[in-house]
């Protein structure tokens, strides 16, 4: 595996999760939030499609992007406090469905690449900064 194959990796999930957000909002916000934050009004599906622009973008650079081992460990460290996000908005303060989690999974995907990312590019295997 490279840093390449590492990158499509996490471009996939930005793309997988963002693509879907971005097509079909109404099916994210119908699946992934509880029914008291279904509004009904216009700007929910907007928003959830801008999210998924956003998303879709990521994957973008996470893709064509030269990552160096710097990349992977900044990425992978700024992924965590989703998980906090994750696990106070399903678990604490419940925002989300069960099926919502479905970002926390994408999330850990994301950090187990760039934690090999990481390791594929130590400066004993000859990787980069």
């Amino acid at each position: 595996m490279t840093a390449r194959h590492i990158q499509w990796g996490i471009g996939s999930v930005f793309f997988i999760l963002g693509g879907w957000a971005l097509i079909a909002p109404q099916s994210v916000i119908d699946l992934t939030l509880l029914p008291a934050y279904r509004t009904g009004t216009p700007i929910l599906p907007f928003v959830v499609g801008c999210f998924g622009a956003q998303a879709v973008l990521s994957g973008l650079f996470a893709t064509f992007s030269h990552f160096t081992r710097a990349t992977f460990l900044a990425y992978g460290i700024a992924l965590l406090p989703f998980f906090g996000f994750n696990w106070w908005f399903t678990f604490v303060d419940p925002v989300f469905t069960m099926l919502g989690l479905l970002d926390a999974i994408g999330n850990a995907v994301m950090l187990a690449l760039c934690v090999v990312g990481w390791r594929l590019s130590s400066p004993a295997r000859g990787g980069g900064s």
